[in-house]
């Protein structure tokens, strides 16, 4: 499998300068859905996962402590751009979403939006976001999903190898992942697609 850690740095830091073109008005609408389901209150600590340019910042509450990881640098560096021109106070790491460098039941939320597709490993992500969760944490996933009902076809598996390689994973199913990082699914909407795209909030079980 072509899906690496070391392949997607390299790939989204080719990504970066053109990413807002093809992202930012095709998931915007996703975005502040999936954000709507989280129940906000002043002073939370929010962590961003994939963080990637920082498109999910408009669609945040102000009075957060937020900070936001990536595995890009590139991408890292037109956040920390955007939450500038923003008037957002974000701390903004180059970091691993597998290897969170940070402590256990740290955070309030965390928001992982069209990642768990992506990483190698999401089952190592979520669990690196569980044990940041406090008990009572809450967290934000929007991605696109094989429906939960059947594994993906033959076919979607081998058309799979490539988009895995350039974009991201088709075959992934969203409770399966969640369920079995230990997670509960409070909220499961379609947000694009026809469902092909689900906005999801879950809490440590």
């Amino acid at each position: 499998m072509f899906n690496t850690t070391a392949w997607n740095r390299v790939r989204y830091g080719l990504y970066a300068p053109v990413y807002d073109l093809v992202a930012e008005r095709a998931f915007r609408e996703a975005r502040r859905r999936a954000v709507e389901q989280v129940t906000w209150r002043p002073g939370m600590r929010v962590l961003l996962v994939g963080a990637g340019t920082g498109l999910d910042l408009p669609w945040l509450p102000r009075d957060i402590e937020l900070h936001a990881g990536d595995l890009s640098p590139a991408m890292v560096r037109r956040l920390a751009r955007r939450a500038e021109g923003l008037g957002r106070d974000v701390q903004a790491e180059v970091m691993d979403a597998e290897r969170l460098d940070y402590p256990d039941a740290h955070f309030d939320v965390v928001v992982m939006h069209l990642i768990l597709a992506v990483m190698p490993d999401p089952a190592r992500g979520l669990a690196e976001a569980r044990r940041v969760l406090k008990a009572d944490g809450q967290l934000c996933v929007m991605d696109k999903f094989q429906a939960d009902a059947r594994p993906a076809s033959l076919p979607r598996r081998g058309l799979n190898a490539l988009t895995s390689a350039i974009a991201t994973d088709i075959t992934r199913q969203a409770r399966p992942l969640l369920e079995g990082a230990g997670f509960t699914i409070e909220q499961d909407a379609p947000v694009m697609m026809g469902g092909l795209f689900r906005a999801l909030l879950a809490r440590p079980a």
